[in-house]
């Protein structure tokens, strides 16, 4: 949504695609959509990139310049127990884009892509890295699909930009992120479960930090072998959109504790499967294409999320 809402307000014609599927809170992606529909120029389908069909028809009728693509099942730990909606939603969804758009090309297009697909590397974890050793199956559907749109990029000549996200936060985000589900608790007096906090360190991004990036990189269209981030032989590009300074999960809940005002209940569980220990980005090569990388401290965006969710859920 906020990605939307800043092309809209830019004056920009905006077409969007939501499924608005249960994974979580149908009427939080419905009040979202309800935001956009002010705007006159945003024009919404509620289709699921799985339907090949109405996905094609629809892109070719927009007819657009930039295609940014967020649209994913999400999650590490939800990937467990279903694999085939994950693989379904996300390669299948992801392949059923690139060949709409090879129907109907446009001078860019934008993926969101993960950290996760880094696993256990050293970090910080830079564009050039190998990722090859994926800890999830959500990891591993995201790199599937960065690999079937590189070869879309090169047999096609069709630019795209890989954008791996590293844990987004703030206003209007996932119910099942740490972030809403910890301050949902601590303000109803419950227990929160933390994992593996004497280890966890997590590179936390603020959305409007991500807003900016992807808007500065629309225009910087990748050409092989351009950068260190892109692909030698396709018009191809990764780079990372995160803070760069990751933040310890003690750090994160006492920052949540101090924008709510009260301290958490916790129950101190292991690592779960699939999870990786330490996400870190190096941000060399978002700056050097945009000249700007996130600075939102974690202070601040945790207490515009908390002031959100008061609001929201009248809290």
């Amino acid at each position: 949504m906020r990605i939307a809402e800043r092309l809209l307000t830019e004056g920009h014609h905006v077409v969007g695609l939501d499924a608005v599927t249960p994974h979580y809170d149908p009427s939080l992606k419905r009040a979202r959509l309800a935001r956009l529909a002010r705007f006159p120029a945003f024009i919404n389908h509620e289709t699921p990139l799985e339907n090949a069909g109405a996905l094609t028809r629809q892109v070719a009728k927009a007819d657009a310049e930039i295609v940014v693509h967020l649209a994913a099942q999400p999650g590490v730990r939800d990937s467990l127990g279903q694999s085939r909606r994950y693989v379904t939603s996300n390669v299948e969804g992801a392949f059923n884009l690139l060949e709409a758009v090879r129907s109907s090309p446009v001078r860019h297009l934008m993926m969101a892509s993960t950290s996760s697909v880094y696993g256990s590397g050293p970090t910080p974890f830079r564009e050039t890295d190998r990722a090859d050793h994926p800890l999830s199956l959500y990891a591993a559907t995201k790199k599937a699909t960065e690999d079937i749109a590189h070869s879309y990029s090169h047999l096609f000549s069709l630019p795209v930009t890989m954008m791996r996200f590293f844990t987004v936060y703030g206003p209007w985000g996932r119910p099942d992120m740490a972030m809403f589900a910890f301050t949902r608790a601590i303000l109803a007096g419950e227990p929160i479960d933390v994992y593996n906090s004497a280890v966890a360190r997590r590179d936390f991004t603020y959305v409007e930090d991500v807003v900016k990036a992807i808007t500065s990189l629309t225009e910087k269209i990748p050409t092989p072998g351009g950068d260190s981030g892109a692909s030698p032989i396709a018009p191809y590009r990764v780079v990372n959109i995160a803070s760069g300074a990751p933040v310890a999960l003690d750090d994160f809940i006492a920052a949540i504790e101090a924008a709510v005002g009260r301290r958490a209940s916790r129950r101190e569980l292991p690592a779960q499967p699939g999870e990786m220990a330490r996400t870190e980005a190096n941000v060399d090569l978002l700056r050097a294409l945009t000249g700007f990388t996130p600075r939102t401290s974690l202070t601040s965006g945790v207490r515009a999320f908390v002031a959100w969710f008061r609001a929201y859920y009248s809290a």
